[in-house]
């Protein structure tokens, strides 16, 4: 941290400590990307697919370079290709036949895709709550909130840090249900030396532009499962109207999306793949030096992988403990962007939170909560997880700044900045501050 006099805060009157902005994220864009975008144009064909059995239903060469990375770099026998990690949530969801009556274990501090994508197939979410070290689903509240109607967890690594999920299988696989995986923000991170995604019977994963790889928006579905990858396949893919060609008379009838990736995106993909280990050890390097820079504030919390867990960092949490600190999460929140630092209060509201929730209905009918199938009785009371509503109500920030191309100089002057914030809590209090 620095010194135990830092300068007076911007909030009251002190020069901001950062006057320039971040650059883009996007920077991470190179000659690669170029030279096999330009390769596509060149070539002519913008998307391989075809909706009629043959080589073509599995998309073009672009497609098939991108899922033959990942399925390298995951070591899954199956990677399927999506136009998000939302078709891809939904996709996992519908390939193992989850459906009407049907219930979900989620997390509901996520975004809104992880619990939507079980009702895009017109089952009923249920939110179990998270563990305030992991941010991730707590074990213990999984499985209170199993039923006879539940039929999968969807586990989600938040922020670039794993679930417990050698835990979560052993749990799934013990009732007999599906293990997911919403990895949408942790590519890369282990947990006992296995790389999240690869510990339940599928995972999603995002392309969206923000994540640690991108190619603009995308998705994949990762497993080792020929079952549930032949019927992505078909869920990404018009499947209804190549079933009576199929030469296997067993699989069964299946609505399908257009879910497709173009060749232009999958070309981004392909070479972002070759980066996606650089760029995390970017993140790393940042956030423990993050880390080490707020370790033994009383009040504050940085982020810290669970034994036996490696961290990719998507985003950066860290909770803070308002009565030690003196100071309220809006007033820190708001010091913090005087100097410079924009931040999140909170991650997103609770999902069960949202009016679609409340009033227990996605669809017309007030469907799938109310309309014949579902025999349950789901709860999305305010207060039914109280971890998450207190991280999102009242101790949790968040920082992007752990990625390139910031530099070990930003995280610094960040610590630097709320270091200044913490350093003048009893003027910011006098000032009215609290």
């Amino acid at each position: 941290m620095p010194s135990a006099t830092p300068a007076r805060p911007a909030l009251l009157g002190g020069a901001p400590l950062r006057t320039t902005p971040f650059p883009k994220h996007t920077t991470m864009m190179g000659d690669e990307e170029k030279r096999l975008v330009l390769d596509v144009i060149d070539d002519g064909e913008l998307s391989g697919f075809s909706g009629r059995v043959g080589d073509r239903f599995l998309g073009g060469r672009m497609v098939k370079a991108l899922e033959a990375e990942v399925c390298k770099y995951f070591g899954t026998a199956f990677a399927i290709s999506f136009n998000s990690a939302t078709s891809a949530l939904h996709a996992m969801v519908a390939a193992a036949g989850i459906g009407p009556g049907d219930e979900v274990i989620t997390s509901p501090f996520s975004m809104a895709a992880s619990a939507s994508a079980v009702l895009m197939h017109n089952a009923v979410p249920v939110f179990a709550d998270i563990d305030p070290a992991t941010y991730c689903l707590d074990v213990a509240s999984v499985e209170r909130a199993i039923t006879p109607r539940t039929r999968a967890i969807m586990a989600v690594n938040l922020y670039g840090h794993p679930a417990a999920l050698d835990r979560l299988r052993a749990l799934a696989d013990a009732r007999g249900l599906f293990l997911f995986e919403d990895n949408a923000q942790s590519a890369g991170a282990t947990l006992a030396g296995k790389l999240t995604g690869t510990w339940g019977h599928a995972a999603a994963l995002s392309l969206n532009y923000h994540k640690a790889i991108q190619c603009g928006e995308g998705g994949l579905v990762i497993t080792d499962d020929p079952t549930l990858a032949l019927h992505c396949q078909l869920i990404r893919n018009h499947g209804e109207v190549v079933l009576g060609d199929l030469p296997d008379a067993d699989v069964p009838s299946h609505l399908g999306w257009n879910y497709r990736l173009s060749e232009v995106n999958a070309a981004v993909a392909v070479a972002q793949m070759a980066k996606l280990d650089p760029l995390i050890a970017i993140r790393r390097r940042l956030a423990e030096r993050l880390t080490a820079l707020l370790s033994g504030i009383n009040g504050v919390t940085p982020a810290v992988p669970a034994p036996g867990c490696t961290h990719s960092y998507y985003l950066y949490p860290i909770q803070l403990d308002p009565e030690r600190l003196g100071l309220s999460r809006a007033t820190i929140v708001k010091a913090l962007a005087a100097e410079g630092f924009p931040v999140n209060a909170g991650y997103v509201k609770p999902i069960y939170w949202l009016p679609m929730y409340q009033r227990k209905a996605a669809y017309p009918k007030q469907c799938p909560f109310t309309c014949g199938h579902y025999t349950g009785d789901v709860s999305y009371a305010k207060g039914l997880c109280p971890v998450t509503e207190d991280l999102h109500m009242r101790t949790l920030i968040i920082v992007d700044i752990c990625k390139y191309p910031n530099t070990m100089a930003d995280v610094e002057q960040f610590a630097e900045a709320f270091g200044r914030v913490l350093g003048h809590r009893e003027a910011l209090r006098a000032a009215g501050h609290v």
